[in-house]
């Protein structure tokens, strides 16, 4: 079986039928790590290598991987999809080809992900544009989007939907998002399932001015910057230990724009992902547009953005280094945790699906707001 992770061979359908197949699972494929390392021309850079990026961005412990989408979505139909007429020609259950901008994934009437379960870590889901729909098996649900990040501790084991409802019925609806996977310790893989959420007004953000008075947008989503500290993650998290020094940051430079990330004051994997922009010099390097970047934590990196603005993520945290073993939407440290995994879904669907269907979506004029498992509710504006 390959080993490099997918995100439509992880939310597949008919995962429960896949318990018989447990023996072939197999560890995680880390960025870079068949790679020759240090190219000789950047024995002095802080950076390490340079890969172009795929639909799933490759990382490295403690991550998992991470996934940019990005759908220029049309208008919503009555239910909030598109409308039906749309959807033809499309290999609906598995539409991940872009077809006309957009693709409906595992969705059948609404763009999305339909309940799957996951076990023994976290998501992070970070919307730039647009809204989901969150539902999970605990009877929590939420809209959450346009620059709010939801932090999902999946933990023991949780069902949870991701729809992408079309709520504009007038205009189009665009879409973008990160979802970052990072993986929990051995110690945290059967804690209680439990998310967070980041609203955007809660999110640092830093507009930095070089010295010709051009400007940096930073905002830090895990982590730190200078004095600047990201709001908490969930309790249980590997980023709740600052020790652990997990950031994560998006970065946007106007054009022509200098900034310097800073060198990390502990060890980490440190990676940096060019998805828009032209043009970004890095280190004296050029480096062109969807292209990711390792780099060596121990020294600050010199940016320039090209003739138009630069949007970059980061990631970098310490690794947990434990054996990682994955199969579907599961990732732990055996294979007998794997196995176990499967049986215990089985049994329990991890509580079961208390929703009429399995693409729930919220009620279209509804605003964005999270109601948690015991019953508490916050919305957008506090």
């Amino acid at each position: 079986m390959e080993s490099k992770i997918t995100r439509k061979g992880f939310l597949a359908k008919g995962i429960a039928a896949a318990a018989t197949a447990v023996a072939a699972a197999t560890g995680i494929s880390y960025f870079f790590k068949s790679g020759t390392g240090r190219d000789n021309s950047m024995a002095t850079s802080p950076i390490l290598d340079i890969r172009p990026l795929g639909f799933q961005w490759e990382t490295a412990d403690p991550f998992l991987f991470c996934v940019h989408h990005h759908d220029f979505y049309p208008k919503g139909n009555e239910i909030m999809g598109p409308a039906p007429e749309l959807l033809k020609g499309r290999d609906m259950g598995q539409d991940f080809t872009v077809k006309d901008g957009w693709r409906m994934y595992h969705g059948a009437k609404v763009p999305g992900f339909p309940n799957h379960p996951h076990r023994g870590f976290e998501t992070v889901t970070v919307v730039r544009k647009g809204f989901i729909d969150h539902s999970d098996s605990l009877g929590a649900a939420g809209r959450y989007g346009s620059g709010d990040v939801q932090w999902m501790t999946a933990g023991a084991g949780v069902q949870h939907a991701e729809m992408f409802p079309l709520i504009d019925g007038a205009q189009e609806n665009t879409l973008e998002l990160f979802q970052i996977w990072l993986n929990l310790p051995k110690k945290s893989k059967f804690v209680n399932p439990h998310f967070k959420m980041l609203w955007n007004k809660d999110i640092p953000k830093l507009m930095l001015k070089d010295n010709a008075g051009r400007t940096t947008r930073l905002e830090v989503i895990a982590g730190r910057y200078g004095d600047t500290v990201a709001a908490a993650p969930p309790p249980d998290s590997w980023a709740a230990d600052s020790g652990n020094a997990v950031a994560i940051w998006h970065i946007e430079l106007e054009a022509h724009a200098e900034f310097t990330l800073p060198a990390a004051p502990t060890k980490t994997n440190r990676f940096l992902y060019f998805y828009e922009g032209n043009q970004l010099t890095a280190a004296g390097t050029v480096v062109g547009v969807k292209q990711g970047m390792r780099l060596d934590s121990a020294q600050a990196l010199q940016l320039k953005a090209g003739d138009k603005a630069a949007q970059l993520l980061l990631l970098e945290g310490k690794p947990i280094a434990e054996p990682v073993v994955q199969y579907g939407p599961f990732v732990m440290n055996t294979r007998a945790e794997i196995e176990q995994a499967f049986a215990d879904y089985q049994r329990t669907h991890f509580g079961g699906w208390p929703w009429q269907t399995s693409e729930p979506v919220h009620e279209r004029s509804r605003g964005r707001f999270a109601r948690h498992a015991d019953g508490k509710e916050e919305t957008a504006s506090g």
